[in-house]
């Protein structure tokens, strides 16, 4: 069994220019990117074998990051089948100078996990016990479900 909070993934991108879109903020497809390589992090430590995105549950853009902030991502296993594995990701802007954060983006992924011949294998269950854990949980329970 893994823990949840095992599970958790947090990683900086600096948005620069080469990363915008005309509108000098981050284009949404690089930050969908980077969304997943965290995702798969997250997937990979859980089920401690390579994993592969399968379904990209819902990608809501709720605001812009400029150019010259970070994209602050947060991934963490919520749920887990026999070989797939469900992470939630959420994104934040980030002003370095003054440490200002506010969500931008929020998705559920769901990752495979196969092994060295590509075919899906099985994965561990998710222990969830504490309170921090239960409440990520439901967090992400309740988003995936639009709630």
């Amino acid at each position: 069994m893994t823990a949840l909070i095992e599970t958790v993934i947090e990683n900086r991108e600096m948005v620069q220019p080469n990363h915008a879109n005309m509108l000098d903020v981050a284009h949404g497809g690089n930050v969908m990117k980077w969304m997943d390589e965290v995702g798969a992090m997250s997937a990979m430590r859980f089920a401690g074998e390579t994993c592969v995105t399968a379904h990209v549950n819902r990608m809501d853009f709720e605001r812009p990051i400029p150019v010259g902030d970070t994209a602050y991502i947060t991934a963490y296993v919520y749920d887990a089948g026999t070989s797939s594995i469900k992470v939630r990701l959420v994104t934040e802007r980030e002003d370095l100078r003054t440490r200002e954060r506010e969500k931008t983006t929020e998705s559920y992924f769901v990752y495979v996990a196969i092994d060295e011949h590509n075919e899906p294998t099985p994965v561990p269950d998710l222990m969830v016990s504490s309170e921090q854990e239960k409440q990520l949980r439901q967090e992400a329970l309740a988003g995936e479900n639009g709630d």
